[in-house]
This record gives C-alpha cells, structure tokens and sequence, in this order.
C-alpha cells in the first residue's frame, strides 16, 4: 500500500499573520510538521501542498515533494477535503495522511493509529485533530467537505490546543517548557 502524508499550509492566516512560519521549539511550525511525516516509517512519499514560495523554501528538504495550490484553493473557505483531492492526483496513492502542524505535539503512534483506523474504515480522523486519513477510494467519492464523515478517536498522545493565535502558541511553548521560566529572565534583568 502507497501512502502519502501531507502538510498543507497557507500563508494568509488571518488570526496570526504567517502562523506556519512562526517557531516551536526553534523551527517553524510547517517544518516541524514535514520532519513528522518524513520520521514516519509508514509514509511513502511527503508532500507540502501550500500558496507561498516563502513556505515551500522553509521546507526544501531531501524527500519532501512541494505541490503549489491554485488560487481557487488557497482561499480561507476552502475546505481540507478539496486540497486532498488536489494531492492525490497529483500524488497517486493508496492512503493519504494529513498532519495538521496547528498541533506542534503528536506522538508517531496518532500517525500510526490513524493509518491504521482508515485503512480498516476508509477514513480516520484523530481527536484533537491532528491527524486525518482517507483511502483513494474515500477521497475520490467524498460529498460534502464540510460533512467530515471520518471514524473519530480520541487520543492523548496530542497536545490539545489548535494554534490560531499568539496566545495558543506561547501556550503550547509553556506547557512543553516548563524549564523556561520567563518571570524568571525578566527579573534576571532588572
């Protein structure tokens, strides 16, 4: 079975200006998102499917494919469901997983579990939303992308918060930080 992982990234969020972009743990997070799925020993192929050229060259590594988007789907309207599609056309697979580096922490084994989950049902997705599957077949004849119509599971092996703002990412720094304490540099400066 060919599989083949994907991180999709624009570069117009509209609640934090070039999110994808911004650092976790020193690197952005759409590179951490691609180094996830090139670690993963059940993905094939990777493939970043974005709009910018500022993020294809963050993430310009030996195994990672980079497939621009057509304007009508880098709109924020545009469902995931339709930029699967794109990805496998151009991509041709089996399976295909996507990791959503909105969640900088996720274990290899949500990968695992979600490959493994849409394989047996045809579409998996984990809970938080880190990590989403479909079969060619699933894909090919989805309805509605907005009526996910995956098998849900509930992990823990997921940092819970969704980065959409500056506050969810200093958060998610905080909590996997905690070494770091910034009162403490704050008042090492005074």
């Amino acid at each position: 079975m060919k599989i083949v992982g994907s991180v999709i990234a624009r570069l117009g969020s509209k609640r934090l200006t070039f999110k994808n972009l911004l650092p976790y743990k020193g690197e952005p997070l759409v590179l951490r998102g691609v180094r996830k799925l090139l670690d993963n020993q059940s993905v094939d192929r990777v493939v970043l499917s974005t709009d910018s050229e500022l993020i294809a060259r963050t993430c310009l590594l030996d195994g990672v494919d980079i497939l621009f988007r057509p304007e009508h789907l880098s709109g924020d309207s545009i469902a995931s469901i339709p930029v699967f599609q794109h990805i496998i056309e151009h991509f041709p697979c089996d399976l295909h997983v996507n990791y959503n580096c909105n969640f900088p922490e996720c274990d290899q084994s949500v990968l695992e579990k979600t490959i493994a989950m849409a394989q047996e049902t045809g579409e998996a997705l984990s809970n938080p939303f880190a990590v989403w599957a479909q079969t060619r077949e699933c894909l090919s004849a989805y309805g509605d992308p907005f009526n996910i119509t995956a098998t849900q599971f509930d992990v823990s092996g997921v940092h819970p918060l969704d980065i959409h703002n500056m506050d969810d990412l200093l958060e998610v720094h905080r909590v996997h930080q905690n070494a770091f304490s910034w009162e403490n540099i704050k008042k090492a400066q005074i």
